[in-house]
């Protein structure tokens, strides 16, 4: 053979350095299949995958059942946080059945944080409140457990001695509590007397000034408005009455950002359910924080202030309702009314990041906000990793070099004819 030459193989074909010219079927089959088999090996049996996903179950609620029993422990540091872990977890899944085996313990766990605890120990127990009723649901229990934790929530937020930050997540507590069941109506409009004398402390001075109040006393005013106001959407009229446009009117002129907001809630609130007395001046006012540029106030609050009243405004004045569209899975929540808003505000503060989870499975949101039966969700699909796919793009990629090969001998053995 001469130096340099080609090879030729036994059927006459030349092979070239790199370069494969002519492979047989069963071969190309066989290299394929080789690299396919590597690649689906290394996707998990769906009989591994639901076994891990079963420990990571029972892990979860080993903790949550470790939660459970330190909301005795003597320490204070402990109980505060196993109730945080404790609303932190039943935000971020929906364990209905876990919850109705322990409801009692956990209500038992609240009342009496909330009675012996202070400061942060008694933040974190109203805000697991009105969340253990959220996930009992629609029911005689999650009665029973709003009756009993009403009461306590009640005298909290009624201790001036207290502290304001656990006097104000009280206040936030009863109302949504009061809100989601169905209280007896002396509970009730205790409830709504309790929350309207907190915010008063807000109202203008015989002499006509504006009090001046510290922000965390205007943190608890603005919560307690808030929770009024809630209740309000679903009192109506009667709790309008108990105080008048003419006091909300008044806490616009606030020197605190949070309690002018939640004024300006509360007129567009009352608006929706009747109108108000001379919106022309209420309008006047309105528009002034809508435009508001002083520069004594923050930039910031100057920003978050001109957004909301331009909300209120444009409703008080034109009518024109704050639409919202909240996405969650394949569905869409629309708000297109005041009443509906407070009611999304007041679960986002309940449920916090977990809410579009609640949203897609929790029955009694579905029912509060007309979402119909939950949606069953389609079976999720292995999610591909890194190496499996590196694998696959191989085997695609071989099998395509052999295919192109083959059209080039064909084409070769057609031109040399």
């Amino acid at each position: 053979m001469p130096k340099g030459g080609k090879k030729k193989s036994a059927n006459g074909h030349q092979r070239g350095r790199g370069r494969v010219e002519n492979v047989s079927d069963d071969e190309s089959i066989l290299d394929n299949a080789s690299v396919v088999s590597i690649a689906s090996s290394s996707i998990p049996d769906e009989a591994e995958a639901e076994v891990d996903e079963k420990s990571q179950e029972e892990a979860f609620e080993e903790k949550l059942l470790e939660c459970v029993e330190n909301l005795s422990e003597k320490s204070a540091q402990t109980r505060t946080q196993a109730l945080q872990s404790m609303a932190t977890a039943l935000s971020k899944k929906y364990l209905p059945d876990f919850v109705f085996d322990r409801y009692m313990t956990l209500s038992e766990a609240i009342r009496a944080s909330l009675r012996r605890g202070r400061g942060a120990e008694q933040e974190a127990a109203a805000q697991l409140a009105p969340l253990l009723c959220v996930c009992l649901g629609a029911c005689d229990e999650a009665e029973e457990v709003a009756a009993s934790l009403s009461t306590t929530l009640l005298q909290v937020a009624a201790d001036a001695s207290a502290n304001p930050h656990a006097r104000a997540k009280c206040c936030w507590s009863l109302a949504v509590l009061a809100f989601l069941t169905e209280l007896e109506p002396s509970e009730a409009l205790a409830s709504e007397r309790l929350l309207a004398d907190v915010f008063s402390g807000s109202y203008l001075k015989g002499d006509g000034h504006t009090p001046n109040i510290t922000a965390d006393t205007a943190a608890l005013h603005a919560a307690a408005l808030s929770g009024w106001t809630l209740l309000a959407t679903v009192d109506g009229c009667q709790n309008l009455d108990a105080v008048g446009q003419e006091h909300l009117i008044d806490m616009l002129g606030s020197g605190h950002l949070d309690v002018r907001v939640a004024a300006g809630e509360a007129l567009a609130v009352m608006h929706e359910i009747k109108p108000l007395d001379a919106p022309e001046q209420v309008c006047e006012l309105l528009a002034a924080l809508a435009t508001d540029s002083s520069r004594f106030r923050a930039k910031k609050e100057r920003k978050a202030q001109r957004s909301s009243f331009r909300e209120i405004l444009a409703y008080i004045e034109e009518g024109r309702a704050p639409e919202l569209k909240i996405r969650f899975g394949q569905e869409c929540l629309e708000l297109g009314t005041w009443a509906l808003r407070k009611h999304y505000e007041a679960f986002c503060q309940v449920l916090g990041s977990g809410l579009n989870l609640h949203l897609a499975q929790n029955d009694l949101l579905r029912q509060v906000f007309q979402l119909g039966d939950p949606i069953n969700a389609a079976t999720p699909t292995h999610k591909v990793t890194k190496l499996e796919r590196h694998l696959m793009n191989a085997a695609a990629f071989k099998a395509r070099t052999i295919s192109r090969s083959k059209n080039r001998d064909k084409r070769s053995a057609a031109a040399s004819c």
